[in-house]
């Protein structure tokens, strides 16, 4: 990862490194290249030990929640379904933590070949802009990683242990809650990984958008033969950096696929299972906690659709080059060239057949109507979980009249 190279990963480094220290991506440092090789087995090993460490804190904690939700469901007499509901949601984490190290493990060379895919595209794509005057760049790469990921890191980082911290229960002292909090952050993290990457991805289509747009101004009323041919070796070069980019996007989606199923299937569940105790505790006096649950359930959607929306953007982008080439098309010079003809109906079929999609291994898309897929399947969920719940206490509240009356 030659981060001096690139100014991407260099933009992108500090979140990576933040991603690292919370083990959900190895160190960038270990794949850039170097001579101090010894150093690096070094840096390998401790990141090793690090990571082993945090897994076990991860596998304890998930143990402590899960002795902790048996005995609230013993002190409030609830039936089996809030205990089963609450232990699928405390072992959740552990499950995620060991998928997650196993895409690290069994996808390390794949990350590492992502990396030197990314620097090698920037380069070419900065070298294809300088031809047509560089590259117009309204607002840095790095602002926009600030507006989307920086903030987005804040939010979690301040916002989940704020909403979480009470609703743990009173079964918890204050280290295990501290703890916990650690591993709740580290499992929402995930998804701001994943836009880092996305956010990689779009800054390189919109790159060679605005190539392909400086191509169309160039086309206009061109008569030099000698340029017209330049130009169609220029979009020829664009293609290809095109499909490159859709290759590495499949890149992503395979490394990406398992720890974006999980966090999806997580944050579903948690959500579930916070609206469960927050219609538990209606009966409960002197309960503090219901914004706080229904603020969880705020950030954990949140979380998800800056997901989805920072991917529906990046597929936006790559299906807005189409609309350019057939402007092209349609322009005088154009249709007096042959060659130029061949290469823009060339292009199209490309783009035709190469459609754009952040898939997780083929289960589904990340995009907004995914997304409202999401949110339609959870809504009724909840309504379901809310009808069930509403008769059981019914048919409880039967049982003890009859009782007092016989």
């Amino acid at each position: 990862m030659e981060q001096n190279q690139s100014r991407l990963l260099a933009s992108a480094l500090p979140y990576l490194q933040v991603f690292s220290v919370f083990v959900l991506t190895p160190p960038p440092q270990i794949f850039e290249r170097t001579s101090h090789q010894r150093l690096k087995k070094y840096l390998m090993s401790g990141y090793v030990g690090y990571a082993i460490a945090i897994l076990l804190l991860v596998f304890f904690e998930s143990y402590v929640n899960f002795l902790s939700i048996n005995e609230e469901v013993v002190e409030y007499k609830l039936e089996d379904f809030t205990k089963v509901m609450g232990n699928t949601q405390k072992v959740l984490p552990s499950i995620i933590a060991v998928c997650n190290y196993l895409n690290m493990l069994l996808n390390y060379r794949r990350l590492g070949g992502i990396y030197k895919e990314i620097a090698f595209l920037e380069s070419e794509i900065e070298d294809a802009s300088q031809c047509f005057g560089g590259q117009k760049r309204r607002l840095s790469f790095t602002v926009r990683l600030i507006m989307w990921i920086g903030v987005g890191l804040v939010v979690i980082m301040i916002g989940l242990p704020r909403c979480t911290y009470e609703s743990m229960g009173p079964f918890l002292n204050f280290t295990n809650k501290t703890l916990t909090e650690f591993v709740l952050v580290m499992q929402q993290l995930k998804s701001l990984e994943y836009c880092v990457f996305v956010m990689l991805v779009h800054e390189m289509l919109r790159l060679l958008r605005h190539t392909l747009q400086q191509l169309q101004l160039e086309l206009v009323d061109c008569q030099d033969q000698d340029m017209v041919q330049a130009l169609c070796v220029a979009l020829k070069r664009n293609q290809r950096l095109v499909g490159q980019i859709w290759r590495l996007v499949t890149e992503l989606g395979s490394y990406f696929s398992l720890p974006m199923i999980m966090l999806f299937v997580y944050n579903c569940v948690t959500i579930l299972h916070m609206i469960n105790w927050a219609y538990i505790n209606t009966f409960i006096e002197n309960d503090c906690c219901t914004f706080e649950r229904f603020g969880v359930c705020f950030l954990l959607i949140s979380n998800l659709l800056l997901a989805c929306f920072l991917s529906q953007r990046c597929t936006d982008t790559y299906n807005s080059l189409p609309r350019i080439l057939h402007q092209i098309r349609c322009n005088s010079v154009t249709t007096n060239s042959s060659t130029l003809t061949m290469g823009l109906q060339e292009y199209l079929l490309q783009m035709q057949h190469l459609k754009l999609f952040f898939s997780c291994g083929g289960f589904f898309n990340i995009n907004l109507k995914y997304f409202g897929g999401v949110i339609v399947t959870l809504l009724g969920y909840i309504i379901i979980l809310l009808q069930f719940k509403i008769q059981s206490i019914a048919q409880k509240n039967n049982s003890d009249g009859l009782l007092q009356t016989n």
